[in-house]
């Protein structure tokens, strides 16, 4: 398990996850968020059976201890690539997307699976990386836990009720940078691939993606910097009926999303493919380009014609 900046605590709740927990030294974690979901939990039912969180490093090294005590981590390394050898897989913790092609190329390059949170990367030339790396076979998987929330189950195995979706609207906090992805995916799982623009309105706070699908649908993202009490709400409006959805299993989605990388380490088998990625992060690439062009509305084709 390797990151951790400013904001974003993965490295214990993953961590948690897979090894289960110290009920006492996680009381001490920073993250009020991972407290609310692991700890109605009995640490004893925590725990993914066949896997294990070996080693730990975080950007800052004071906290390597309390994260390896609170998750029950037995090895602190001084550097990253000090587990190349020691481990089977890395997962690389740090929702900085414009920063992962530096956090991964050691491991992509020591040919060892990495799960890099989410987003995967945030500008071009970083997508035009990885899109190389994953031609030459290389195994990474990036997602958003959101992609796994349980109260999509129903409407993944049966959008019928809904008829033809016209709209979707997918709330997140924090910024587009970092967070859109989490208001973004759980869409792309119900549309699919087919995004054909986006434009990012903006204002201090505030930001809000209007997008279109090639089924006709419109999608609106709202994403509010100090918005954490309406992350992840989404309704969806169809020509047939209407549903609200709000994504409140987070400990689900985390283990579900950390089963799939495991999975993933074990066989090599993806459970979504690789393009998915590459054109959501088409899309937070577009809102990017939209927010410095003044608004002004991105086709994705402009993004994808510039893919190696």
């Amino acid at each position: 398990m390797l990151g951790m900046i400013a904001g974003n605590g993965h490295p214990y709740s993953w961590s948690a996850i897979v090894n289960s927990f110290d009920r006492a030294a996680m009381a001490r974690c920073p993250y009020s968020a991972i407290l609310n979901y692991l700890g109605p939990l009995d640490e004893k039912d925590v725990n993914i059976p066949g896997a294990q969180v070996t080693h730990v490093w975080t950007d800052n090294p004071a906290e390597a201890s309390e994260v390896a005590a609170a998750s029950l981590i037995p090895n602190i390394v001084a550097k990253p690539e000090d587990v190349i050898g020691e481990v089977d897989a890395v997962m690389i913790a740090t929702d900085d997307g414009f920063d992962h092609v530096r956090r991964a190329r050691p491991f992509i390059e020591a040919g060892l699976p990495v799960f890099i949170d989410k987003p995967l990367a945030t500008s071009l030339e970083d997508l035009n990386t990885f899109i190389q790396w994953h031609k030459a076979g290389a195994r990474f998987l990036s997602s958003s836990g959101m992609r796994y929330a349980p109260a999509l189950d129903p409407w993944i195995a049966d959008r019928s009720p809904l008829g033809e979706i016209r709209w979707i609207s997918s709330t997140t906090a924090k910024a587009w940078e970092n967070y859109g992805i989490h208001a973004l995916e759980p869409v792309f799982r119900l549309l699919g691939p087919g995004f054909e623009s986006v434009r990012l309105e903006s204002q201090p706070g505030l930001e809000v993606a209007h997008l279109e699908h090639r089924s006709g649908a419109q999608v609106t993202l709202p994403i509010m910097k100090d918005g954490v009490g309406s992350f992840g709400l989404m309704q969806i409006c169809g020509t047939a009926g209407n549903t609200h959805l709000h994504f409140d299993d987070t400990y689900t989605a985390f283990r579900r999303q950390m089963l799939a990388f495991i999975d993933f380490a074990r066989t090599g088998q993806s459970a979504y493919p690789f393009t998915e990625t590459v054109e959501m992060m088409c899309i937070l690439i577009a809102g990017l380009q939209s927010r410095r062009e003044d608004r002004r509305r991105i086709s994705l084709s402009e993004i994808q014609t510039q893919l190696i």
